[in-house]
């Protein structure tokens, strides 16, 4: 603990130097592409990342080993206030689905609870990879959270970490006066393959006839995996997530008789997006997604869902998890978190 301590000070502090400086250190000037300029801090970091063994070069257990080292660094600490719990939840014929509950100090009966799945491909990721995010939302939008500790691939393949996503929404939102929110409702919530998942729940529901999310809250959502857009090409070398890392991604966790275009798998596959619950869709500017979650935005607007969409353009896929480093990630899942809260409002 205390090796890490030291390693984010030592972070922070080569990352509160002058902009200038960051990218003297980073190689030159700005990183300017696709009408975008690049935070000095993840050009920095970017930098910094090249000199290092690329995911895609790792097998998935080492992978999971070195991200998770890598972001306990970048995080920020446990918003004050929020207190969190480890839950488990027994399924019949499956192991047991581990979970974590954020509650902050001021709640609002009044709310519905938020799940969320983290990001990582489906590959990558655990609880700790958006814990501090978990608590911005949790104290922001004054509602309880629940974190999903879904299976990950190669070892579980689609459909097993999306089954134990919607098998986590159904539990929670029928538990969720258990956690002092409104009885009876929950929305959902990702980043990345979480984002895939929350979009999935939002339409699993609709199809079945369930009571639905209360939101659906996408964050740099993988939504197409069938298709190539324009923005896989300008950043296909973006860090921290470029394309052969998103081919890596995709290899471990489809398997040989996975369809791409399967709406469970590309939800934005799905022709008819209307009757979905309200959403907040977010996009990040340096990152391969930014097309795909412009444009379910779009559709999820042309099919009269209200949505409210944000794109950070000078930051990178995965900033959820930067917050203990880059001021302008932090300040933009604060703002996330007070959108949820919004969009809660407008939708009761």
């Amino acid at each position: 603990m205390a090796d890490l301590a030291a390693q984010k000070f030592i972070l922070k502090a080569m990352l509160s130097l002058p902009a200038p400086i960051l990218r003297a250190m980073s190689g030159g000037g700005a990183v300017y592409r696709g009408g975008r300029t690049l935070d000095p801090r993840f050009q920095f970091l970017a930098h910094a990342a090249g000199r290092l063994p690329s995911l895609a070069s790792l097998p998935p257990g080492e992978a999971r080993i070195v991200s998770a080292q890598g972001l306990a660094v970048m995080s920020g600490p446990l918003e004050p206030g929020v207190r969190t719990e480890s839950l488990s939840i027994d399924r019949p014929g499956e192991a047991p689905l581990s979970l974590r509950a954020y509650r902050p100090a001021e709640q609002d009966s009044g709310a519905p609870l938020i799940v969320f799945a983290h990001f990582g491909g489906g590959v990558i990721g655990d609880l700790e990879t958006c814990h501090a995010f978990c608590g911005i939302l949790a104290r922001i939008a004054r509602t309880a959270v629940i974190s999903v500790d879904y299976r990950l691939a190669p070892d579980h393949r689609f459909p097993a970490g999306l089954d134990d996503v919607l098998a986590a929404f159904r539990w929670a939102r029928d538990n969720a006066a258990r956690f002092g929110a409104l009885p009876g409702a929950a929305a959902i919530g990702g980043d990345s393959m979480g984002g895939n998942f929350a979009a999935v729940v939002a339409q699993e529901m609709k199809r079945t006839g369930e009571t639905p999310p209360a939101l659906q809250l996408l964050i740099y959502p993988a939504v197409d995996v069938a298709s190539e857009t324009a923005s896989m090409i300008t950043y296909a070398d973006a860090y921290p997530l470029s394309t052969p890392v998103m081919d890596w991604f995709m290899g471990h966790y489809m398997g040989a008789d996975a369809d791409p275009a399967d709406p469970r798998l590309s939800p934005d596959k799905t022709q008819d997006l209307s009757g979905l619950p309200s959403a907040v869709v977010v996009t990040a500017g340096f990152d391969p997604l930014v097309d795909q979650g412009e444009v379910y935005a779009k559709r999820l607007v042309e099919a009269g869902v209200p949505t409210t969409y944000r794109c950070y353009d000078g930051l990178a896929h995965g900033f959820t998890a930067f917050t203990g480093v880059v001021p302008a990630a932090d300040a933009a899942c604060r703002e996330i978190a007070g959108l949820v809260r919004a969009a809660l409002d407008a939708a009761a």
